[in-house]
């Protein structure tokens, strides 16, 4: 075999191997995702659905989010997306949840976009602000359901598994990180406010120079006045001189 020949096999495997690597990935990259996918626990935050469309035939025209009843949020609010309907659903919990709102019996348990489109090789992003977060676990998990125009139904609803593996359908999964310990975050914040009030200082020397010159002015201005007052006096004891000089 000669050296040309075997080049060109050696290139052929590693573009099919490439093509089949790519192949493999693409799925993974095309699930309906949350973005940014981690929170702070006990705060509020502000999330997109994002929705990839992965037919060539046909377009995504309708996305269900379920959200979590045994972590319920209590207050939930979407941002109106251009040409989409959205429906925020309302449900009795399997069971009550105190929270620091109070008792909540009744949480958000499904959020629906549809009536627009999302063309093949497009995405669409739906916005969601929600709070409190919990913060008795670590993640949220929100079953999604994408519906595309031919009718086909893809459920993204297959929870993190434990060793780290991505399910086959994964659904879009919120990671929750504990609170900042008192005082990390807040020396950051407290900085800038602190050194505010030095702010006049900057000015000082912008001050400084008007004062000096009006001081300048001042003490010009009474040299002046005592050298006038001592030529005055010069010329009267000049002309009472002349006038001496006369009479004698």
């Amino acid at each position: 075999m000669s050296l040309s020949h075997a080049f060109r096999r050696l290139a052929a495997v590693a573009a099919g191997t490439t093509a089949l690597t790519l192949a493999l990935a693409l799925p993974a990259l095309a699930h309906v995702t949350i973005n940014p996918g981690t929170a702070v626990q006990g705060g509020f935050t502000k999330v997109a659905f994002r929705v990839p469309n992965e037919r060539d035939d046909a377009s995504t025209t309708k996305l269900e989010v379920a959200f979590p009843t045994d972590h319920p949020l209590a207050f939930v609010s979407v941002k109106p997306v251009p040409g989409w309907d959205v429906k925020v659903v309302e449900g009795k919990l399997p069971k009550p949840v105190t929270t620091e709102y109070g008792e909540l019996t009744e949480a958000v348990t499904k959020v629906t976009w549809s009536g627009g489109k999302i063309e093949p090789g497009q995405f669409q992003e739906f916005e969601v602000s929600m709070g409190a977060l919990p913060t008795d676990t670590d993640q949220l998990v929100f079953p999604a359901t994408q519906t595309y125009s031919g009718g086909e139904v893809v459920k993204w609803a297959d929870e993190p598994k434990a060793d780290g593996s991505e399910p086959e359908r994964p659904a879009p999964t919120l990671k929750l990180t504990p609170a900042p310990a008192e005082g990390d975050g807040h020396g950051a914040s407290t900085t800038p406010s602190a050194a505010a009030p030095a702010a006049p200082a900057t000015s000082a020397p912008s001050v400084a120079p008007v004062a000096a010159s009006e001081s300048s002015d001042g003490t010009a201005r009474l040299l002046g006045g005592a050298g006038l007052v001592l030529g005055l006096a010069s010329l009267v004891v000049a002309a009472f001189g002349l006038r001496r000089g006369r009479a004698s």
